[in-house]
């Protein structure tokens, strides 16, 4: 989602046609609201936000009301049937987190929502910077804080939501018709069948294009680290799409956006991307060395009561090594196809990020102390440095160059 964009929709209807997407997301919006509080709630001055996903995004103003609402609201208006499996999820997550205390809450209210028409009304957090845009400016200090606060927010998230998992599966059975069974196979979007077609196709990947030998015993620790994502510990709500554009920072703290496939799993998945940051966004950049550590123990803070556990420090180092080294194998899986023609890859490509994630990886696991990963990891960066360019290294996000 982006919410600072420009452009707005001023297009008129004409007799007999047919309204814009705009146009019939406010007036859908409209009818949900008037259901809602029982009185009509007019919308003016739509504004085209032009979200990423498969939902129209609009902003518009509160024309008049009797009711205590915000003076603009966002509307996510799924017309699509075919995507009603990301509709659900969007609306149950929202309504999880709206059934919270406020100040439990990290992200927008739901106002209200509407499964047969496909369409969500949340509150408008306004046009505050997003986490990306920290990033991209200039300012490293800034950006730093942000991370921090991102950090500590995703913790909070999973602190209030690891009770939880039973309440969100009863709001998506409501929303989406489908069983408890469906959606652990996978049926709504098959996330969770992804890692396991990873751990059996990337070894002979590696091997034909890059001729790198798998061990089994890397293969036994991926499939290790595989069950322990999937098991029953410390599971919490995740977004999944964990990018620093669907994070806008407020006043309030960091707030997270968009919940197409939002789900309950092992919350070291997401903190895997405190070392791998950002993996699966559109184009993922490096941290300063140091920043990954200062960003686990914000997280942490938020969750060491909830998780004594992990207060061991060998206890979450290998239970971030695991999550780690699934999160880089996921990721090269998913990329190494899109790659197979490249040969010159400059620092800010998919190839270097390839690179400096194997890299780190091979560093993490020799100071864990398991060697198979570790000179796995280091010949997987060496072959894709021959391959894509020599010294390859992922450049700094713009902020800490």
């Amino acid at each position: 989602m982006i919410l600072d964009a420009s452009s707005t929709d001023g297009s008129s209807i004409g007799a007999g046609a047919e309204p814009s997407p705009v146009a019939h997301a406010v007036a859908t919006a409209e009818a949900v609201l008037a259901q809602r509080f029982g009185s009509a709630i007019p919308l003016a001055e739509p504004e085209d936000l032009a979200g990423s996903g498969p939902a129209v995004v609009v902003r518009a103003r509160v024309a008049s009301s009797a009711f205590a609402l915000p003076r603009t609201l966002v509307i996510k208006h799924y017309p699509d049937e075919s995507t009603s499996g990301a509709f659900a999820r969007e609306a149950a997550s929202y309504q999880l987190f709206t059934a919270l205390p406020p100040e439990d809450r990290v992200c927008p209210e739901l106002l209200a929502h509407d499964g047969d028409r496909r369409i969500l009304v949340i509150e408008d957090l306004g046009r505050a910077p997003t986490l990306e845009d920290k990033l991209r400016g200039s300012d490293s200090r800034a950006a730093e804080t942000a991370l921090l606060s991102w950090a500590r927010s995703l913790g909070r998230m999973h602190a209030t939501t690891a009770s939880r998992e039973a309440d969100f599966h009863a709001l998506l059975r409501r929303l989406s018709g489908k069983s408890r069974g469906d959606e652990e196979a996978g049926y709504l979007d098959g996330e969770e069948l992804v890692p396991l077609a990873a751990v059996a196709e990337l070894p002979a990947l590696l091997h034909d294009s890059f001729g790198v030998t798998t061990s089994e015993a890397v293969l036994d620790a991926v499939e290790r680290a595989a069950d322990n994502a999937r098991s029953v510990s410390y599971r919490a709500f995740s977004p999944v799409d964990l990018w620093p554009d669907n994070n806008l920072i407020t006043g309030a703290g960091v707030r997270f956006l968009d919940f197409e496939h939002g789900r309950i799993r092992s919350a070291l998945t997401d903190v895997a991307h405190l070392r791998v940051p950002f993996a699966s966004s559109r184009q993922p950049l490096a941290l300063p060395a140091g920043l990954s550590e200062a960003m686990t123990a914000a997280w942490r803070a938020e969750v060491i009561e909830l998780w004594p556990a992990l207060g061991e420090d060998e206890l979450l180092s290998a239970y971030l090594l695991g999550a780690q080294l699934v999160l880089v194998w996921l990721s090269t899986w998913r990329e190494l196809p899109r790659l197979a023609d490249t040969r010159k890859a400059g620092p800010t490509s998919r190839a270097a990020a390839l690179v400096t994630w194997w890299r780190d990886l091979s560093a993490r696991a020799d100071h864990g102390g398991d060697s198979a990963v570790a000179e796995h990891a280091a010949a997987v960066a060496a072959a894709f440095e021959a391959r894509f360019e020599p010294d390859l290294d992922l450049a700094l996000y713009p902020a800490f160059r």
